[in-house]
């Protein structure tokens, strides 16, 4: 039957963002022991966005959006962050300029590196909350390779706009063909940070269309590099952003997150009781 765990009492100050690191180590070893938790580390990437959007788009969005979802859940909930992972898997942009990417392997092993002392600690979740699309699939494969050496920590990867009904707030064409810097990305950031967006540089440009029955992202997808699709490096349009719809983007983003996490929390999930029986075997 799902529950809410029962929650040791540790200082809780609104203002440092539930931060692991903010706590003394006595401190995040009572937080280990607590039913239920749970580590989240915001990742994002540093690449190109287009001439209008800053390099640490997609890590500002998850931060931003995850500091929201953490402030709004019940304090007593036994969920604590870790900083922001700036640096991602980004090859696909390193054509323009200065685009950061690192090796798959080595973003392996900086998940291993984070997962491993939460493991030994007695932490029973950790949640890799990525803002970049380029490094979804990597971060799946961490999190099966991290959970498989270490099966009595659940390990979740999620994508910060997979959220239900997110993009039937963005019109047509743009919902289809907005896969980088377009109107979701501009609008967003335009809420968020309007300093940070340099609209009078966006620049338009759809990507050509994919034949039938094969796409770029979603089903029967193909590899691909921005420099292919776009000389600007938006790929789709920015054109029509508004901080409105920046604002609607971030209520149904954050909203959509607490349900997730309370459920989450709320809940024994995953099983453990089948991992722990093999080991003993």
């Amino acid at each position: 039957m799902d529950r809410l765990p029962l929650i040791v009492s540790l200082p809780m100050n609104p203002e440092q963002h539930r931060g692991l690191h903010h706590l003394s180590w006595p401190e995040a070893k009572r937080a280990a022991a607590c039913d239920g938790s749970t580590v989240v580390v915001p990742w994002g990437s540093l690449e190109q966005h287009g001439p209008h959007l800053p390099l640490g788009t997609d890590g500002f969005f998850a931060e931003q959006v995850l500091h929201q979802v953490l402030q709004a859940l019940p304090h007593q909930l036994p969920i604590w962050s870790l900083p922001l992972q700036s640096l991602g898997f980004a090859p696909e942009h390193r054509r323009f300029g200065v685009s950061f990417t690192q090796p798959a392997e080595v973003m392996l092993a900086q998940v291993e590196a984070i997962a491993e002392p939460l493991a030994r600690s007695g932490f029973q979740r950790l949640v890799l909350f990525n803002g970049h699309g380029g490094q979804i699939s990597l971060l799946d494969v961490a999190a099966r390779q991290v959970h498989g050496r270490h099966p009595q920590l659940g390990v979740h990867a999620w994508f910060l706009w997979d959220v239900d009904g997110v993009m039937d707030l963005v019109p047509e064409p743009e919902r289809r063909e907005d896969l980088h810097a377009g109107l979701a990305e501009t609008s967003l950031m335009l809420y968020m940070a309007p300093n940070l967006v340099q609209l009078h540089q966006a620049v338009a440009e759809p990507p050509p269309p994919p034949p039938a029955g094969l796409s770029l992202e979603g089903r029967c997808p193909s590899a691909w590099t921005t420099k292919a699709l776009s000389r600007s490096g938006t790929v789709g349009s920015p054109h029509g952003a508004t901080a409105s719809l920046g604002a609607a983007l971030n209520q149904k983003l954050v909203q959509g997150w607490i349900t997730t996490f309370t459920t989450l929390l709320g809940s024994s999930w995953p099983p453990r009781g089948a991992a722990e029986s093999s080991d003993r075997v």
